[in-house]
């Protein structure tokens, strides 16, 4: 089958005058251990600037009062021993699932990721979350989630292994088809990162022009997977969504290494340069 190149984005999803907190989307943030308690807020707060309407972020009870503390409108579930009935049950009402930033890879966090990854729910897998998932011996059954998997080239040499590859290429060409081997093994949509990141659902393939060095820095991952769960809470299909996502976050990467320069700019900057970036989409794409 041919594969298609798509250089049109989709519109972002419509923000009708009487909506309300629902219709904008419920997103749970799986995410977060102690020594990563960026990783969570980056995530949650992305996908709240993106314009998700509640956001739950699901981390260690130690952790949890530290994340809530650094953005007020995230909504904390602690988390203790193993899956928990909170966890499934912020599952069941969700409308789009990440899991893995910062996550840490120990009995608990793949306990999780395994529940997880069992829910009929549009999922975004990153960072730990992939990590745990390579180290199977081949891809899970059971996978249900709807998902989009977002490796950088690390995790998809990890990855890669369950499909026999050994290496992940460099080039433009070889990425394109590595990336499309892992979405048709997977059958999953696949974000492989990097210059001129890669999205596709082994049927279509996007390659995206925005971004510079400015997200070559810890954090930038954990705000795209927030961009991407937002959207996908707000109703936009896999691939539609993976596609907006890389390009609205690349663009506010190079806006915000135009404010503070590419060298010092932060995470936590790129987050604060989404309106401008999403003002710039809508102006180009419109929204539904």
């Amino acid at each position: 089958m041919p594969i298609e190149r798509i250089t049109c984005l989709p519109p972002l999803p419509a923000r009708p005058a009487d909506g309300h907190k629902g219709t904008f989307g419920r997103v749970l943030v799986v995410a977060g251990s102690e020594g990563m308690i960026g990783a969570p807020v980056f995530a949650g707060t992305s996908a709240l600037r993106m314009g998700s309407g509640l956001v739950h972020i699901a981390t260690p009870r130690v952790i949890v009062q530290t994340v809530l503390s650094v953005t007020l409108e995230l909504i904390g579930i602690p988390l203790g021993k193993g899956v928990g009935k909170d966890l499934l049950n912020a599952a069941d009402s969700a409308d789009a699932i990440i899991v893995g930033p910062g996550l840490g890879k120990s009995p608990d966090a793949g306990a999780r990721v395994k529940r997880l990854i069992r829910v009929d729910k549009p999922m975004v897998i990153d960072a730990d979350g992939l990590n745990i998932l390579s180290t199977e011996k081949c891809w899970p059954r059971g996978f249900r989630a709807r998902a989009i998997l977002t490796p950088h080239p690390g995790e998809m040499k990890r990855l890669a292994k369950l499909f026999n590859r050994t290496q992940v290429p460099t080039d433009d060409d070889g990425r394109i088809d590595i990336a499309i081997k892992a979405a048709t093994t997977f059958g999953q949509v696949i974000v492989l990162k990097g210059h001129r990141t890669i999205v596709t659902d082994g049927r279509r393939v996007y390659v995206n022009r925005t971004g510079d060095s400015t997200l070559a820095k810890a954090g930038t991952g954990d705000v795209l997977s927030g961009i991407i769960g937002s959207l996908l809470g707000q109703g936009m299909e896999r691939f539609e969504a993976a596609c907006a996502s890389v390009h609205i976050h690349g663009r506010a990467g190079e806006i915000a290494g135009k404010r503070f320069g590419q060298r010092c700019a932060l995470a936590r900057d790129i987050i604060d340069a989404l309106p401008q970036a999403v003002a710039e989409f809508e102006r180009e794409n419109g929204n539904m």
